[in-house]
């Protein structure tokens, strides 16, 4: 889609939470105003603290609920773009009929809307365990944090006890285990909230559709990608649907869908072959892993695939020296030599499993540093008394990299031209009693925890360090 140039594109983000992300994302974009929203005070409070650490004036919170959204006076009228990330399975119907209100009359026709959602059928087996542990969970009273694990040791004794449910789902037992190693703050939302819908596809698409929404594919672009996620028989069987929604719920049973990532937009407009040849010629590409520690390997639903290297190294190699876009590395006859469907697929493969981004023109990455860095800064500073965001802003991608509490404090120390990094980070650590751990065992001395730090440290400066400065991190 294209947006007007001549004005700012306006973002909405509905249930930002503690509002990182739109903070993150502002102040890598500031062609782009964000406004989130959340009904949390304590969420707005603290994200305008950060937005204002950050000195990011392209990002306005405001404390609303869904409810008030239609009458809200500091909201603008229209909006470019719209997304709730981990929203709409957990809110009620009369709550999600707000949400498709506010799109209906606040999505400028051409804008988009980015969705997910817990997903059928792949939530259907485990559905029962849910409700096993919000019933156990009703019997409590209390803080809900220590009344979840009572709920997760009950239903293990459940699961011992081989009910006949278990015995039909094998898959419990496991799925039982992962969910007890989860952060508890985590497993309240996904598992203990009040309202909580798991969806089809087509349900979404019917309710979208009542605000004019058509749907254009999925944000996990690894979805996209047949070879990797189905059998030739299941990807004939879907050739006959004609039907766009009733094909990609079909498609959700051959993958078991748990979890969606979907765009809609108001009011389609396909590109021509030629436009979108040119799109992708002009898009800049950026590594934010290691050439060396790109795996020739990928997973989807079928399993792990291997990747061709005589398709992929050209690819990788050109990316090793530095962003580049498209048409920057068509000029290698090698490359383009690979043919325009192979090339668009190993591009569209390396971004889906993290290790490439599309980035943002060239021409504007200084000015971007310069704002980024600000914010940057702000998270690092907040790296030495809490461990809650683990991404920095990338003014070459306009995105998050994700970086550790650990990664975020070499890099203060550095920047900040400690002689030595490792014993800044360490004493910024041991000042909050805080141990790391290795091979899953917490390292006791604080010569162990040193030597651990030099280690990775060494390996930090090695490889992630010259990723992170070419992706203007540092």
């Amino acid at each position: 889609m294209s947006f007007c140039q001549d004005a700012p594109i306006k973002l909405c983000e509905l249930g930002c939470g503690q509002g990182f992300s739109s903070n993150l994302l502002a102040s890598a974009n500031r062609a782009i105003v964000y406004h989130a929203v959340d009904f949390n005070p304590a969420h707005i409070a603290g994200a305008q603290v950060l937005a204002a650490r950050a000195g990011t004036p392209n990002v306005h919170f405001h404390e609303r609920a869904f409810a008030d959204l239609a009458a809200a006076p500091d909201l603008p009228g229209w909006f470019d773009v719209i997304s709730l990330h981990g929203v709409y399975s957990w809110i009620s119907p009369e709550n999600r009929g707000h949400v498709t209100a506010f799109i209906r009359e606040r999505l400028k026709p051409g804008g988009l809307v980015y969705i997910s959602y817990n997903a059928l059928p792949g939530w259907a087996a485990a559905m029962p365990l849910r409700r096993l542990f919000v019933d156990h969970a009703a019997t409590g009273n209390g803080p809900i944090l220590p009344r979840i694990d009572q709920a997760l040791a009950f239903a293990k004794r459940v699961v011992e006890a081989n009910p006949l449910y278990v015995r039909a789902n094998p898959g419990i037992r496991e799925r039982l285990e992962k969910i007890q190693q989860q952060p508890r703050n985590y497993l309240a939302h996904e598992y203990f909230n009040r309202d909580w819908t798991p969806f089809y596809h087509a349900d979404v698409a019917a309710e979208l559709a009542g605000a004019k929404l058509s749907f254009v594919g999925s944000a996990h672009l690894l979805d996209h990608i047949d070879p990797i996620n189905l059998t030739a028989e299941q990807q004939a069987l879907l050739a006959e649907v004609d039907d766009p929604t009733h094909r990609e719920t079909l498609r959700d049973y051959m993958v078991n869908q748990q979890f969606r990532r979907d765009v809609f937009v108001k009011g389609p407009v396909r590109l021509s072959l030629l436009e979108s040849r040119d799109r992708w010629l002009d898009t800049r590409f950026a590594l934010s892993t290691t050439r060396s520690d790109v795996p020739l390997t990928v997973n989807g639903a079928l399993g792990e695939a291997k990747l061709q290297a005589e398709v992929y190294a050209p690819l990788l190699d050109a990316l090793a020296a530095g962003p580049r876009t498209l048409r920057q590395m068509m000029v290698d006859p090698v490359i383009a030599g690979l043919g325009w469907a192979r090339i668009t697929q190993a591009l569209t493969i390396l971004v889906g499993t993290g290790h490439l981004h599309p980035a943002l023109p060239a021409d504007g990455d200084a000015e971007r540093a310069h704002r980024t860095a600000a914010f940057n800064t702000a998270v690092m500073e907040r790296a030495k008394s809490a461990d809650d965001f683990h991404a920095l802003a990338s003014p070459v991608t306009g995105g998050g990299i994700p970086v550790d509490r650990v990664e975020q404090l070499f890099l203060l120390g550095h920047q900040g031209k400690n002689a030595d990094p490792v014993t800044f980070t360490w004493d910024t650590l041991a000042a909050l009693g805080h141990r790391l751990n290795k091979d899953g065992k917490p390292l006791a001395t604080a010569e162990e925890n040193l030597a651990h730090l030099r280690e990775r440290f060494g390996a930090f400066t090695e490889k992630r360090l010259p990723v992170l400065q070419k992706l203007g991190i540092s």
